[in-house]
Order: structure tokens, then C-alpha cells, then sequence
């Protein structure tokens, strides 16, 4: 194992997200859900699952291969699980008569299957806000 670094990330992965296209993006499902009950419950679920799956994504790189085979179906279940939840706020927000633009950025995942870790990193993103905000 060695230490990563963000600019590592950015570099080395051409679907990656950044920092600011998260910012943008969330910002624009925060306006979209405003105070509805609803879409802050639907986000609300996206936050824990995006938690559950940067958990399993922050230790993969420090695990074995046997570790990983281990938990492979699992870690994509979660992020599986991720992607339906960002879904489901799309569909809300939509069938709301939101903007959804937001998705276009982040891409679909039936377009483009690169897009599966746009989403992981949007998940992980969410999931490092919770944290900092949680202190």
C-alpha cells in the first residue's frame, strides 16, 4: 500500500469527478429538493447509502486480492444500490416537474457504463460532506 493523493485521482482517471462538478451538482439537487419533505427523505437515503459504499470503496485499495474477491458481490451490490438511489431522486424530482439537469453531468450509466463510477465518486463525495458537516 502506498498514499494516494487527490491529484492522483484526477490524473489518473479521465471519468473522474471533480471536486467542482460535485459542488455543482449537488447544489443543484439541493435547490431542486428545496424543503420537500420527501426529497430530503430521498436524499436523506442516498447520503446513508453513499456512507455504506465509501466505506467499502476507502478500504478496497488496502485489501488483498483474497479480501477483495471476499466482498466483490457485495461491494457491487452497494454500489448498485447507490446508483437506484440516485435514480430515485432523479425520478422525484422529475416527476415533480425539477430540474434534472444535474444527472446529465453525472452521467447515464446506460450510455456509458464508465459513468457506474462517476456515480461511486458522486456517492463518495456525499459521503465526505456528511462527514465534515457531522463534526
Amino acid at each position: 500500500m502506498r498514499i494516494s493523493t487527490f491529484s492522483e485521482y484526477r490524473s489518473e482517471f479521465g471519468t473522474s469527478l471533480s471536486l467542482d462538478e460535485f459542488e455543482e451538482i449537488l447544489q443543484k439537487i439541493c435547490d431542486a429538493v428545496g424543503d420537500d419533505e420527501d426529497g430530503l427523505e430521498l436524499f436523506q437515503e442516498l447520503e446513508e447509502q453513499s456512507v455504506k459504499y465509501a466505506n467499502i470503496r476507502a478500504r478496497w485499495h488496502a485489501m488483498s486480492l483474497h479480501e477483495k474477491a471476499e466482498i466483490d458481490g457485495s461491494r457491487t451490490a452497494c454500489h448498485n444500490a447507490l446508483i437506484v438511489k440516485v435514480h430515485q431522486i432523479k425520478r422525484y424530482l422529475e416527476l415533480n416537474g425539477k430540474d434534472v439537469s444535474w444527472m446529465d453531468e453525472l452521467g447515464d450509466t446506460d450510455v456509458d457504463k464508465g459513468n457506474r463510477k462517476r456515480i461511486g465518486d458522486f456517492g463518495c463525495y456525499i459521503a465526505f460532506i456528511a462527514g465534515i458537516v457531522s463534526r
